[in-house]
């Protein structure tokens, strides 16, 4: 029987319209890519992934800034934060960055976890000077060093990457690339978008396409000749939500 490789991103669950549209998404043949943002709370996070996972024949997330987010009143943040969710979601047999990358159809499917360090954006801009702001400079950056994080993420992801000699789907959350930012509304929210050390990503480890979400802008852009797909479902009050497909076939078999 035939399946087909399908990938979401941005489900933000805790709005009861994307709540019932993801509780509709299922593929009992099927493999699932969810680029992050499902919800803030780590069990909404594991909830909906569980109901993925029972409905699709295999599950691969990559977090996002909003599995990150951390309150004062949170027991576990920063980096133990998420490996709190790693030991969760592999639990349920949910891919996570951490593991080995699985292969469908021939292609490797590469789940990555990067960060963004603020390179993203005009040269001079800062997060002192941007006339916008993210959440993330109060649920994030408080409880961990984002820019040390990020080369670290970027250096594993790096190492794994090089190992691999066979076309590859790359997944993060934010973009590999710096030009799919260009359709935001508030280029300064360009800080939190990515890094510029993944640059040569795509095409030094063979990728048949880029998949991310995080902008909320769906479409398809090529960079380099490669697909950058942003996959995002977003808030149900954003004027894209529903108006491309989703979600996104990538590969059948």
């Amino acid at each position: 029987m035939a399946s087909t490789l399908w990938a979401v991103s941005d489900l933000h669950v805790t709005f009861a319209a994307n709540r019932e549209r993801v509780a509709r998404l299922a593929g009992p043949q099927d493999w699932l890519i969810v680029a992050g943002d499902v919800a803030e709370k780590i069990p909404d996070v594991v909830a909906a992934l569980k109901g993925l996972s029972e409905r699709f024949a295999k599950v691969i997330w990559v977090p996002g800034n909003h599995e990150l987010f951390n309150r004062r009143s949170d027991r576990i943040n920063g980096k133990a934060r998420y490996r709190a969710l790693v030991g969760e979601l592999r639990a349920l047999g949910i891919i996570t960055p951490e593991d080995e990358f699985p292969v469908f159809a021939g292609v490797i499917i590469c789940p990555l976890f990067t960060l963004y360090d603020y390179s993203f954006g005009p040269a001079a801009l800062t997060v002192e000077t941007a006339r916008m702001a993210m959440d993330d400079e109060i649920a994030i950056a408080p409880y961990v060093d984002i820019r040390s994080w990020c080369a670290e993420r970027v250096d594993y992801s790096r190492r794994r990457l090089e190992a691999l000699n066979a076309p590859t789907i790359l997944i993060n959350h934010w973009p590999l690339v710096e030009e799919p930012t260009a359709r935001l509304r508030h280029p300064d929210l360009a800080l939190w978008c990515g890094t510029r050390a993944t640059r040569d990503f795509p095409l030094r480890y063979r990728a048949r396409c880029v998949i991310h979400g995080h902008l909320h802008a769906p479409a398809e852009q090529r960079v380099d000749g490669i697909p950058h797909i942003d996959v995002s479902l977003g808030y149900p009050f954003e004027t894209h939500h529903g108006s491309r497909p989703w979600p996104v076939p990538l590969l059948e078999r």
